[in-house]
């Protein structure tokens, strides 16, 4: 086929869309601004690097991210197949070492004989056939072009979580366990408070100095999904002991009880040798994270590899501009993928470049576009994103609330997720078949 698509940004969703147009034997010219220039929030001159967790959550088919990754391996996730390979233990979710999960990707990616990767920062949305997966941190230059084809868009704030070295971390004041025993029991190491060592804590948190917004934006919206500790913390005093300093599913061996708050720390490498606070997205300045994090007894030594930080992001008020199959609704031929369009996580970003790649292919081979079930979440997160119904339009990730519900009222939380991955898992299976529909 003659046809070269253009895709910029070789983040998760671009690396999926060109290796999905390339198992269709389609060429792309896939374009990254990497190394010539960084946004705020990267350094590595690797593909898909990961700037915020390195977990892609559940692994289990039960929750709507796992029942999203079922999907995207029936469909042949790239991202996927280079996280099983890179994979380090994380309880009940599939974590990665996120340098050598990067690494793997750029390398499958630059072997690929249809893909042609060009280092260089596209400032203009070019002609012809094209897959717009810049990220949500896409340059000033092609973010303003964006926001003119498309009549504007939304900034808020993301912020990663600081990651500090094991041999720093006091054992004798933590335990491993996984919660609820999922996993194996090293997969995390626990770091519990007691009432009189979290009411510290909490106040010196939320009383600590906060870093300068970078001046490209000084808005301070901030999304729900990556949320800085510290504003969370300011909501309530309990409000991080129902979040990420739960202690729910834990037991203390060194009390017998479950601890009155927990910080969880998760392996950042296959080595073991970083761990990365759980759920402790931060935009505290670099002094104050050590000041403060070290104040939970297991970190009271901490050395930390990587500090916090808050980035922006951009996404499109999605729903009127596209259409279920992420393509531009007034130019058919310019696709949008990744947290770019709405979806929110690595995963749902890999997942809608996914989309995005095929349905590329299936409108250059003449073909009616994929539209999975809405049974799927992948199905569901593609009909939300193009839903005109949606006023106050804001990122979404996979979610069992998503989906239609059940002809049959299923009481047990856990039996009815069971039910309704099984149901869309069954439906995609059917449309998979068909030849009318897809073909692998």
């Amino acid at each position: 086929m003659s046809d070269v698509v253009k895709i910029i940004g070789a983040g998760f969703a671009g690396c999926e869309a060109a290796h999905q147009l390339s198992k269709r034997g389609i060429k792309t010219e896939l374009y990254e601004m990497k190394p010539v220039k960084y946004s705020p929030a990267h350094s590595s001159p690797d593909l898909a690097e990961l700037v915020c967790s390195n977990s892609f959550k559940a692994m289990r088919v039960e929750s709507a991210v796992g029942m999203m990754k079922a999907e995207m391996r029936m469909l042949s996730s790239l991202s996927l197949e280079c996280a099983d390979e890179c994979s380090v233990p994380a309880g009940g979710a599939l974590a990665v070492d996120r340098e050598k999960f990067s690494a793997l990707m750029t390398e499958k990616i630059t072997a690929d004989e249809n893909v042609t990767l060009i280092r260089s920062e596209v400032t203009e949305i070019p002609e012809g056939n094209v897959i717009i997966a810049a990220g949500p941190l896409a340059s000033d230059a092609l973010s303003e072009s964006i926001a003119e084809l498309c009549g504007g868009s939304i900034s808020f704030f993301d912020a990663a979580a600081p990651i500090v070295t094991a041999e720093s971390i006091d054992m004798s004041r933590a335990f491993t366990q996984s919660r609820y025993g999922r996993g194996e029991p090293d997969d995390y190491v626990n770091c519990p408070m007691n009432k009189e060592e979290y009411e510290a804590f909490y106040e010196e948190l939320i009383n600590a100095e906060s870093a300068e917004t970078h001046s490209f934006d000084k808005r301070k919206q901030v999304y729900e999904g990556c949320m800085p500790i510290e504003v969370m913390a300011s909501r309530g005093k309990d409000t991080i002991r129902y979040g990420p300093m739960k202690p729910a599913g834990l037991k203390d061996p060194s009390t017998g009880r479950m601890p009155y708050a927990n910080l969880q720390l998760r392996k950042e490498n296959r080595e073991g040798t970083m761990y990365n606070l759980v759920g402790f997205q931060t935009n505290l300045k670099f002094g104050e994270q050590k000041r403060v994090f070290s104040m939970i007894p297991a970190l009271k030594d901490a050395e930390f590899v990587r500090y916090g930080v808050m980035h922006r992001n951009t996404f499109l008020n999605s729903p009127g501009l596209l259409s279920s199959d992420f393509s531009l609704i007034k130019r058919p031929s310019l696709f949008f993928a990744g947290q770019i369009t709405g979806v929110e996580g690595y995963m749902e970003s890999a997942a809608s470049g996914m989309l995005a790649g095929i349905n590329m292919a299936r409108r250059l081979e003449g073909k009616e576009p994929l539209i999975l079930p809405p049974t799927t979440i992948l199905g569901a997160l593609s009909r939300y994103v193009a839903d005109e119904s949606v006023k106050n339009f804001q990122p979404m990730g996979a979610a069992f609330g998503l989906l239609p519900p059940l002809d049959t009222k299923i009481r047990n939380k856990q039996e009815r997720y069971a039910f309704l991955a099984q149901r869309g898992l069954d439906d995609l299976k059917k449309q998979l078949l068909g030849d009318y529909f897809f073909e692998l």
